[in-house]
């Protein structure tokens, strides 16, 4: 039975990074995976590769490591309950809802992950999406939400927290704040790694590996900078160093 994810500083950099395995079919997911594996501890299965393959994405993702399977619920309390425990049930160790689904459905989420464990593993844990790293100032004003990317994240932060959920995905530009205020045992995932000189695409709230690190995120996901690299071990290996040098300019700026 492996450990949940869990904050410490003493990680070893292949168990921070999440490959994010975005790809069209069940075929090109496993030949990116098997092209990085044993560098990469991590892979995430997103909505176009489930909606794709389904389960079997996760199962064959698990031959090759631990999965965060990053499905975002958000519905009904009992629905996402249900969805959490199907989850569960596969195996998979991290596994994500809407913060904004308000703390009823959150609490629904953890409880639902808690019974159902896939046997001989320990319970996912679960975490909550802050607010999405493509989101800016005039789409929130847009869409009603009041506040700053940074206060929203926060606010919602604060929410999964206090719900119970172990953790949080945020933009690592949040990672400081939300650190501060959820304390030092609340799982930070951080999508938006860019690592320098790479192009944002459609992210707006960006931030390097080593930044992102040094911020006081926990884990870090990352894409299309691995995924689509020329030579994907190579993305992944220059990636860990970066994040292998963050902890020692963290404390360097703490002494």
């Amino acid at each position: 039975m492996r450990d949940a994810p869990q904050r410490s500083t003493a990680l070893d950099a292949r168990d921070r990074l999440i490959v994010a395995v975005d790809a069209p079919s069940l075929e090109a997911a496993d030949a990116l995976a098997a092209r990085v594996e044993g560098d990469v501890r991590w892979f995430k299965v997103g909505s176009e590769l489930f909606t794709a393959a389904g389960p079997a994405a996760v199962t064959a993702l698990l031959r090759r490591g631990r999965v965060f399977l990053d499905l975002k619920f958000h519905d009904i309390p009992v629905t996402v309950a249900r969805a959490v425990a199907a989850g569960a049930r596969l195996g998979v160790e991290l596994m994500n809802v809407h913060a904004s689904g308000g703390s009823a459905m959150l609490r629904a989420a953890q409880e639902a992950a808690a019974r159902n464990a896939a046997p001989g593993r320990s319970a996912p844990t679960v975490i909550a999406v802050a607010l999405l790293t493509s989101v800016d100032s005039a789409e929130m004003e847009e869409a009603g939400i009041r506040g700053t990317p940074a206060e929203a994240a926060l606010r919602l932060a604060r929410l999964a927290h206090a719900s119970g959920l172990g953790g949080v995905v945020a933009s690592p530009l949040d990672a400081a704040a939300i650190r501060a205020a959820c304390g030092p045992d609340f799982l930070i995932v951080c999508p938006g790694i860019r690592p320098a000189g790479a192009a944002h695409d459609d992210q707006r709230r960006t931030q390097t590996p080593q930044a992102a690190i040094a911020a006081g995120a926990d884990m870090l996901v990352v894409g299309r900078s691995i995924t689509r690299a020329p030579d994907p071990r190579r993305a992944v290996d220059e990636i860990l160093h970066e994040i292998a040098l963050a902890p020692a300019q963290r404390r360097s700026a703490e002494e």
